[in-house]
C-alpha cells in the first residue's frame, strides 16, 4: 500500500486531536481525567511547582474543571493508574501486566540489577522495615551510608528506588510529591495482578508507541519501543516489525508535506486523516465548551505534542524548556509555557505564582508574530485563556505589568476588564 499524502496542517491537527487538545477540551471532571489518560496513553510527572506541576497543567489543558486531587484519587485511592519509570509517567493499571516484562528485565541486568545484587543485605533490611511498619518513604529510613546520587542521598533511598524500578515495590501514595512505597502485592488490584508472556508484551508496546505519538517516524518509533521493552532494538528488527504491522493492516504509511521521512499511523486512523484533509472535525473530537480559536490553551512544559523538539517539526515553533539551564543561557525564561491558539503555537509566557499573595505574575510574554498584538480575536482568546488559568491556579489577581509593548498590554487589560483583578 502506497503512503498517503497529507498536509502539515492535517498532521498538526491530527496529533493535537488525538491528544485531546484540539479543537477544544472534550472531557470534564474526574471521569474526564480517566478518559483523557486512557486516550493520551501516558502523562509525564514532574515535581517542580512554579505555578502548577507539569502533569497538572497537561491535564488542565485537556479536561474541564480539572483538579489535581482527581489524579491523586484515581491513582492512589482507586488504583486505576500507577506511576513508574526513570522518566516518570502515569499509566493505566490495566497495562501493568505488560510493564512486568520491562520490570523483570531491569531486575536481570543493568545498573539497578547490579546494585540489588551488591546490596542484597540492604534490600533485606528495607523489606523487613516495610513488613514491620507498612508503607514508608525515604524519610522514614535513617540509612546506613550517605551517597551522592541524583536518585537519593541515602543508600536506603537507592534501595527503595531499585526495588520500585524492578517491580517489587510500587507507590502507595505521595506526600506532596515524595514517594511513599509499599509492596506491589499490597497495592495492585487482584484482578490486575497478572503477567503476560514476552511476545504479548512486546506486541502491546509496539502498538502503544504509535498510540502515544499518534504520528511517528520510524526512528522515533524505534527509540520509544526500545525504552518500553527495555532492550536494544536493531534497525533490521525495526524494519521487519514495521513491515509486518503494515502488511497485517495495523500500521499505515503517511507522507507529510515538507518532510522526506516515512511516517507511521494506525490504519484505523486513516479515516480521521481523510476528514481532517477535508477540513472537517471528527465527531468524537467535538469540544464541550470553547474551541482553541475562542480560548487559548497553555501547554505544559513536558507535553508530548511540544516537548523534546517535537514543536519544531509540528508547529515550526522552537521550544526548549529552560528550567534546568543556567540563567545566562536562557533565551526566554525559567518556566515558559507555549500558547496554543487554533491549531498553532503562537506565543509563550513565563508565569510565576506567589502563593502568599495569590498573585499570578507574567514575568515574560513573547509573540511569534507581532501582528497578533492587534488581532482582536486573538486578544479575546488570550483573555479567556488567562481567566481559566488563573481560576485553575486559585489565584486572586493577575500581574501583567512586564508585558511589552505597553499598547499590547493595554489591549490585554481591556479584554480582561470585568473578569479578573489586575
Amino acid at each position: 500500500m502506497q503512503p498517503i499524502q497529507i498536509t502539515k496542517t492535517t498532521a498538526r491537527r491530527f496529533v493535537l486531536g488525538r491528544q485531546g487538545l484540539w479543537p477544544g477540551r472534550r472531557w470534564a471532571g474526574k471521569g474526564g481525567v480517566s478518559k483523557a489518560l486512557h486516550q493520551i496513553e501516558a502523562v509525564q510527572l514532574d515535581p517542580l511547582n512554579v505555578v502548577a506541576r507539569s502533569h497538572d497543567i497537561a491535564l488542565c489543558s485537556r479536561v474541564l474543571d480539572y483538579k489535581p486531587d482527581y489524579l491523586d484519587q484515581l491513582t492512589y485511592a482507586e488504583r486505576r493508574f500507577f506511576d513508574y519509570g526513570g522518566s516518570l509517567y502515569i499509566y493505566p493499571m490495566t497495562e501493568l501486566r505488560y510493564w512486568r516484562l520491562h520490570m523483570q528485565r531491569r531486575a536481570q541486568e543493568g545498573r539497578w540489577a547490579d546494585f540489588s545484587r551488591q546490596q542484597c543485605g540492604l534490600l533485606d533490611e528495607v523489606r523487613a522495615e516495610l513488613r514491620k511498619r507498612g508503607p514508608l518513604s525515604n524519610r522514614d529510613f535513617s540509612g546506613r551510608t550517605r551517597v551522592n546520587s541524583y536518585r537519593g542521598r541515602k543508600d536506603t533511598g537507592l534501595a527503595l528506588f531499585a526495588m520500585w524500578l524492578t517491580g517489587e515495590l510500587m507507590i502507595h501514595h505521595r506526600k506532596g510529591f515524595e514517594r511513599v512505597y509499599d509492596f506491589s502485592s499490597n497495592i495492585v488490584p487482584q484482578e490486575m495482578d497478572q503477567v503476560v508472556n514476552e511476545t504479548e508484551a512486546e506486541s502491546y508496546f509496539a502498538r502503544k508507541v504509535l498510540a502515544f505519538y499518534g504520528l511517528v517516524t520510524e526512528r522515533s518509533w524505534k527509540n520509544c519501543f526500545s525504552g518500553f521493552v527495555h532492550r536494544p532494538v536493531g534497525r533490521k528488527e525495526v524494519q521487519d516489525q514495521i513491515e509486518q504491522y503494515i502488511s497485517n493492516g495495523v500500521f499505515a504509511q503517511v507522507k507529510i508535506e515538507g518532510s522526506k521521512e516515512r511516517w507511521l499511523v494506525f490504519a484505523d486512523d486513516l479515516s480521521l486523516l481523510a476528514k481532517l484533509e477535508a477540513d472537517q472535525v471528527p465527531d468524537a473530537w467535538q469540544p464541550l465548551q470553547a474551541t482553541t480559536d475562542d480560548e487559548v490553551t497553555f501547554l505544559a512544559p513536558l507535553d508530548i505534542v511540544s516537548a523534546r523538539g517535537r514543536s519544531k517539526w509540528l508547529f515550526d515553533f522552537d521550544y526548549v524548556w529552560e528550567v534546568y539551564k543556567p540563567v545566562e543561557q536562557r533565551r526566554w525564561g525559567y518556566y515558559v509555557l507555549p500558547i496554543l491558539y487554533g491549531d498553532r503555537l503562537v506565543a509563550r509566557l513565563d508565569p510565576k505564582l506567589d502563593r502568599k499573595t495569590k498573585i499570578l505574575e507574567i514575568k515574560g510574554f513573547w509573540l511569534e508574530d507581532e501582528k497578533l498584538a492587534k488581532d482582536e480575536a486573538f486578544l479575546s482568546a488570550l483573555a479567556n485563556g488567562l481567566v481559566r488559568f488563573v481560576g485553575f491556579l486559585g489565584a486572586n489577581s493577575l500581574d501583567i505589568s512586564t508585558i511589552r509593548p505597553s499598547g499590547f498590554r493595554t489591549r490585554i487589560e481591556n479584554s480582561l476588564r470585568g473578569t479578573l483583578k489586575l
